[in-house]
């Protein structure tokens, strides 16, 4: 803990003696109020999946309600393609060619490869701020009493599940409180009394409720509609029981693997899936709801956002419901289906209503914003730019990023690169490059690599340009 004692010690001395320089993108001076902020991260949820991105077979009024109380970015990236590596880039402010965290990678006897020690992620710069920090949800970045502990990552308080793979089930056996292990009696014994996402609801109201008077950053990375689908036969799912054509998922119920990351069997996969989304719509309007309630809604900054595109696991049926859009791809693809999500961001009184924004940005973007409206330096290892200008209505003052990088590490090493409205995507360390003009071809269906020599030599050096080489994920580039 003594190095991180001291990365935390040098991030706040560095905040209190070198402020930023203010410019008119930024929010107030140093002696206002500074806001709450909270960031809801749906897992596995597509870009066509909320109806305000095109969603025809159900709706999320809710969700959609952050966008046209404020703001809708059409151009926003996850960190990745998967679940790990993409919440590392949000918390790290770096791409995945420099975050820590680049797989999935498990270890025993639960969770996955922690975050260093060393690490600063966007929850201690909130922790050295003066916030009190909670995650509700899904954590994945570093099992129980590691150095990847979200307790030992800037998170004060944390409630939910550790392990990815244990998060693929809603009636689990135990949640994690903090340090404690909490069993859920009600699902001995193969019972659904204890439905996990409105146990995490529930707590994470609670958080609201009890830091009321206090600055505080609340991360819910929901599990909402990851993986597993199953949901309580409710008012919500009896609504779609029956509405669409469906092919029964034959899934595990039984065995070694029974609620130990296997996918449980479901008679109406697609109904299932529209409760599971309009449950959590019904959870964003929980958490509006609970802001106003507390008189706290016009100084909390809210973000909407998804891990990664849809998953094709378990029954799911991402074609059916569009939930991709008009984009290419499914999660574990790099093409923009796998890493393109909807991105709604609310702040009253400071983000104009009803506004849409083409401009590019990712997850690690969030971390630098958050230094913007704190007033403090941004880590000189971050990878991000603030977007505080394009939130604030001051898009002439926007940095642009020259070019946004990826790399995934399951199968096949694979890269990709948006610079401007040219995609570049790269399968194996010396595999062809294809090439695709966004603007022309959103979907990605014609390769144009043959026609522009020139690009694919600049991509080529940008591969290289972007990956520092890890250990633990290895990816050998630049031998072409």
């Amino acid at each position: 803990m003594k190095i991180k004692i001291r990365t935390i010690l040098r991030f706040a001395a560095q905040s209190s003696l070198l402020p930023l320089v203010a410019c008119s993108g930024t929010i107030n001076n140093q002696t206002e109020e500074m806001p709450n902020v909270i960031f809801i991260l749906a897992d596995d949820l597509g870009y066509g999946d909320v109806s305000c991105m095109g969603q025809s077979k159900f709706r999320t009024p809710n969700i959609d309600r952050l966008g046209s109380e404020g703001i809708c970015f059409t151009s926003h990236y996850a960190g990745s393609t998967v679940c790990a590596p993409s919440r590392s880039c949000l918390m790290t402010g770096q791409t995945t060619g420099h975050t820590p965290i680049r797989g999935n990678k498990g270890i025993q006897p639960e969770g996955q490869i922690p975050i260093p020690d060393s690490t600063l992620t966007v929850a201690e710069i909130f922790k050295a701020n003066g916030y009190v920090t909670g995650a509700f949800g899904k954590w994945g970045l570093g099992g129980p009493a590691t150095e990847g502990d979200p307790n030992r990552q800037g998170f004060d308080e944390f409630y939910g599940y550790n392990c990815q793979t244990l998060a693929h089930n809603y009636y689990t056996a135990y949640l994690w409180h903090n340090q404690e292990k909490v069993y859920l009696d009600g699902n001995k014994n193969g019972g659904t009394v204890q439905y996990s996402h409105d146990l995490i609801q529930e707590q994470a109201l609670k958080f609201i409720e009890k830091n009321k008077d206090k600055p505080f950053f609340l991360y819910l990375p929901y599990t909402i509609p990851h993986a597993e689908l199953i949901a309580p036969d409710d008012s919500i799912f009896e609504r779609f029981k029956g509405k669409f054509p469906e092919t029964p998922y034959v899934g595990v119920d039984s065995g070694p693997r029974y609620r130990k990351g296997g996918y449980c069997s479901q008679k109406y996969p697609r109904a299932t899936f529209a409760a599971m989304v309009t449950r959590l719509d019904y959870s964003v309007e929980q958490v509006i709801d609970k802001l106003k309630e507390l008189g706290l809604d016009n100084n909390t900054l809210v973000i909407f956002s998804s891990d990664n595109g849809p998953h094709l696991e378990g029954g799911a049926d991402p074609d059916f419901f569009d939930s991709n859009g008009p984009l290419r791809g499914y999660k574990r693809d790099l093409y923009e289906g796998g890493i393109r999500e909807p991105m709604l961001v609310r702040w009253p009184g400071k983000i104009q209503p009803g506004t849409r924004t083409d401009f590019v940005s990712a997850f690690w973007d969030f971390l630098p914003t958050i230094c913007d409206i704190l007033h403090v330096n941004v880590p000189k290892n971050c990878d991000g730019i603030s977007m505080l200008p394009t939130l604030l209505g001051h898009p002439e003052q926007q940095k642009q990023h020259d070019y946004l990088y990826w790399e995934f590490h399951e199968n096949i090493d694979k890269q990709a690169i948006r610079q401007g409205k040219w995609k570049a995507v790269r399968f194996g360390v010396n595999g062809p490059i294809e090439l695709y003009d966004l603007n022309a071809d959103l979907s990605e269906t014609h390769d144009i690599a043959a026609d522009h020599p020139e690009i694919i030599e600049k991509m080529k050096q940008l591969f290289t340009e972007a990956h520092t080489e890890s250990a633990i994920w290895p990816m050998e580039v630049g031998q072409q």
